[in-house]
């Protein structure tokens, strides 16, 4: 499990940062791509990665503003040209069914795979055995939702030197037990797959906040969280304007993982008033209150430890 942020900026692209769009990469856990956000030209970043279009699975949109949909049709449309013919799910607030679709009629865009829109609400938006994605509004100038990604437990590692020890070779048989799965010996001992695993594997909890001011839904979301993306757009010495524009500056979303007890902080969405060698200075706002603070840029790459250390 990975991110890679495909966009950092808010409001219009700059040459430093892209407008919004993150990929969680979940490729060892289902074989898949969840993209959040699809900001304009999110397309061209993913040429600059490894992610690949096919692959993505699920879209999460957070709400309706530019910046974190005009991406939308050309992605969707170039994925049939790419060897794209799974079934791809987008999420989001009341309207993107209604944008998507008339951009893809207008456009004459025939879609090689089944494309299936889901008008969300709050509460549980998907869930199956592996993963609950919830999501909760914000507070921001039009609806916005933040999502809360929670990976189930998953099973111990097989005790694969007991197995040893007691005469058990490897191959079909561990995998067998290692599904927790009975299992008979060729010496007639019957083994329970369950009695040889380890404790089972805590689920990690990834949060991504759409765009905010400081809420009570955003504290909920982050809750324990082990990576929260929080919006960043200004910065500490702009508290009124980030109020008057329904953002958050760098020192509150610290403060909102501080009170949450999030692990790691990414701090992403940066004003196009920032240049590069303003990212330094914006990251230690944060850490000065929050010290597991990462300044996102376009293309950084962020793997997702199966233990996240506070």
């Amino acid at each position: 499990m990975d991110f890679v942020l495909l966009g950092t900026g808010a409001g219009v692209p700059a040459k430093a940062r892209n407008v919004t769009a993150i990929a969680l990469q979940l490729l060892e856990e289902r074989g898949t791509v969840w993209l959040f956000d699809c900001g304009e030209a999110t397309q061209h970043q993913i040429l600059k990665t490894a992610v690949k279009p096919r692959k993505i699975e699920k879209i999460f949109i957070t709400h309706l503003h530019g910046d974190h949909i005009f991406g939308l049709p050309g992605l969707l449309s170039s994925r049939s040209f790419q060897g794209g013919v799974e079934k791809l799910t987008v999420y989001g607030p009341k309207g993107i069914d209604a944008y998507i679709t008339t951009s893809l009629q207008v456009s004459g865009t025939h879609l090689k795979y089944p494309l299936e829109i889901i008008e969300i609400e709050e509460g549980i938006v998907f869930e199956d055995e592996q993963f609950t994605v919830t999501a909760l509004s914000l507070d921001h100038g039009i609806y916005s939702v933040g999502y809360r990604v929670v990976e189930k437990d998953r099973p111990g590692s097989l005790l694969v030197d007991q197995l040893l020890q007691e005469g058990v070779k490897p191959g079909p048989l561990f995998k067998a037990l290692k599904n927790g799965e009975m299992v008979q010996l060729d010496d007639g001992r019957v083994l329970n797959g369950k009695d040889y695993l380890g404790d089972p594997q805590k689920g990690r909890i990834i949060t991504v906040l759409g765009d905010t001011r400081v809420c009570s839904n955003a504290l909920i979301l982050a809750e324990s969280a082990d990576f929260l993306v929080h919006e960043a757009t200004f910065s500490a010495e702009e508290t009124e304007m980030a109020s008057a524009y329904f953002h958050s500056t760098t020192v509150q979303a610290a403060e909102t993982a501080m009170k949450a007890g999030a692990k790691q902080l990414i701090l992403t969405h940066i004003s196009s008033r920032y240049t590069l060698e303003d990212s330094e200075r914006l990251k230690e706002e944060s850490k000065a209150i929050f010290a597991n603070t990462i300044m996102a840029e376009d293309l950084m790459a962020i793997k997702i430890p199966l233990y996240v250390e506070e």
